[in-house]
């Protein structure tokens, strides 16, 4: 997420929680399909699981989100395709995906993925973003959402089988559990059926629990020390109920986290210069608080 990510995002009646981002658009260039692309989930729905021809559609519905390197349209109410822009293969973020919801965290459900597509459950409900835009959830209970969905999450260990991307995330060691690695409210669904359902694993991989926290609170620290943002004084009291909250304290990965973002290529013009303020807030916020 970028400092973005805690502006206003798209019309509540376009609930999938992905986030906007700008900078990016365009279709997705044809993938490398596999030849026979299976059912990664039973259905749960109401109507028949689409067959994969809708996997290759040009045209597979209204855009209900965009994020950084994929776009997310509306097939019906049921279920939405996960396109990647650039053509990457989405079978990692599947079994990701798969692995998680098998140990009970709230994901939506995949059904097919073949080449840089993903059919997927679609959720109906406001981003954690939408509700807070709205003053529909107090910000003390938004920040204990994001620490509830990193506890729950950092208790499902990592895939014995699953291969680190070292080339991707050169500063990020591999870990005992599963990390999102962009886990901010532009990404967490509150769903009308499942509750809050964490969205858009497109970075997720083997971590640290501190690393993936240490990440939510910069994130939000960019956007409380964009002076010019609309939204800098929410994202402080968010970031400060949220590192208070939070039994994993940030600063045991602050250093890591400050050169993965740096590092980050969707950041846009002007963001990499937050980052630095944003950890430095991180800390006077833990010293004010201890």
């Amino acid at each position: 997420m970028t400092p973005s990510g805690i502006a206003s995002h798209d019309s509540a009646s376009q609930p999938q929680g992905e986030q906007q981002r700008g900078g990016e658009a365009g279709p997705a260039p044809a993938g490398m399909p596999h030849p026979h692309p299976a059912p990664l989930a039973p259905t749960r729905a109401h109507r028949p699981v689409p067959d994969a021809s809708v996997l290759t559609l040009e045209d597979p519905g209204p855009l209900l989100a965009t994020g950084a390197s994929a776009d997310v349209y509306a097939l019906n109410e049921e279920y939405v395709l996960r396109r990647y822009r650039n053509g990457h293969d989405a079978a990692r973020e599947a079994r990701i995906l798969q692995h998680v919801a098998a140990h009970g965290f709230p994901v939506p459900t995949v059904f097919l993925s073949e080449g840089p597509n993903l059919l997927m459950e679609r959720l109906h409900g406001p981003t954690l973003l939408q509700a807070l835009a709205a003053g529909e959830i107090p910000i003390g209970e938004a920040a204990q959402v994001l620490v509830d969905l990193h506890t729950r999450l950092h208790a499902v260990p990592a895939a014995a089988d699953e291969p680190c991307d070292e080339a991707r995330w050169p500063f990020v060691a591999s870990g005992p559990v599963v990390v999102h690695l962009d886990l901010h409210p532009g990404n967490v669904v509150l769903s009308d059926t499942r509750g809050p359902t964490l969205v858009d694993w497109a970075n997720a991989r083997a971590g640290s629990a501190e690393l993936d926290v240490a990440l939510t609170a910069l994130i939000l620290g960019e956007v409380a020390v964009d002076a010019g943002g609309d939204y800098s004084q929410a994202a402080r009291a968010l970031l400060a109920a949220f590192v208070v909250r939070s039994p994993v304290s940030p600063l045991d990965a602050l250093t890591e986290a400050t050169s993965t973002r740096r590092a980050d290529p969707n950041l846009v013009t002007g963001e990499s210069e937050l980052v630095e303020d944003a950890a430095e807030l991180i800390r006077d916020l833990i010293r004010v608080a201890h």
